[in-house]
Parts: C-alpha cells; sequence; structure tokens
C-alpha cells in the first residue's frame, strides 16, 4: 500500500493515522490481545515511529488495487537489529482494517517489547486524548 508506505517513511503520523478505519484491529508482535480502535492504533504506531531507529521498508508485497499487502521491513531497538513485516487489509473503502506486525529475532522482539513498555502511559494518555478530540497529535518527533 503505497500511502501508507510513504506516509511512515515521511514521519508523517497524521497521515497514517487517517489511512486508519475507525474499527481497526491491531495485532502486536509483543502483545497477546489484539487492540482495537483508530485511537489506541495511532497512539501505538506514533510510539512504534519514537521507538524505531534506522527504519526503513524493503519490499512490498500484493498486488496494486488488492486487499491483503504486506510490507517488509527492517529497524533497530537500542543496539538490536530487528527484521519484520507489517500485514495490511484494507476494507471496502481503502482503509486500514487490520494491521498485524511480526518482527525477529526474539532478541529484538524483546528490546521491542521493553521500550514500548516504557512507553505505555504516553501511549495510553494519547488514545484518552483522541478517544475525546482533547489530544494533541501532529507529526511525531
Amino acid at each position: 500500500m503505497k500511502a501508507f508506505r510513504a506516509a511512515v517513511e515521511a514521519h508523517d503520523m497524521d497521515a497514517v493515522e487517517a489511512l486508519l478505519a475507525e474499527d481497526v484491529v491491531f495485532t502486536s508482535p509483543v502483545v497477546f490481545k489484539p487492540y482495537r480502535g483508530k485511537a489506541i492504533t495511532a497512539a501505538i504506531l506514533r510510539a512504534v515511529e519514537r521507538v524505531f531507529e534506522d527504519f526503513r521498508y524493503e519490499r512490498v508485497i500484493g498486488e496494486e488495487g488488492g486487499h491483503d499487502h504486506a510490507l517488509v521491513f527492517s529497524a533497530r531497538v537500542g543496539d538490536r537489529e530487528i527484521g519484520g513485516c507489517d500485514f495490511l487489509h484494507l476494507d471496502e473503502s481503502g482503509r486500514i482494517d487490520e494491521l498485524t506486525v511480526m518482527v525477529r529475532p526474539l532478541s529484538g522482539a524483546q528490546a521491542l517489547q521493553s521500550a514500548m513498555a516504557a512507553q505505555f502511559e504516553r501511549i495510553a494518555e494519547e488514545a484518552r486524548g483522541a478517544a475525546t478530540g482533547t489530544a494533541g497529535t501532529g507529526t511525531a518527533s
């Protein structure tokens, strides 16, 4: 999905959020239970953008105009290299209604889990604010 990739690569988290369906389901690589809803998913993605270093998409798998896409990426969390894939499903209106992330190796997933745990309070605050319309979003830094 070109729009998602372009927004992520530009660090334009407002554009990423605009691509999410209201009822999007986000499946994390480090948490068992999926997250449901645009506000929490956008807050998580903003945190990931803060945590990942040297993030780059390496290839995209999927048919242009199709509903299913896989975006293969590499990144770093601290001193750990991570390889991963974002699996996207688009609804009939072209919004992302499912986003599943897979990462490897285990040591990289553990580093990601630790880094994201440190972001938990901010994620929860951003999600609450977005749900009530009081959060300032903007492009993540």
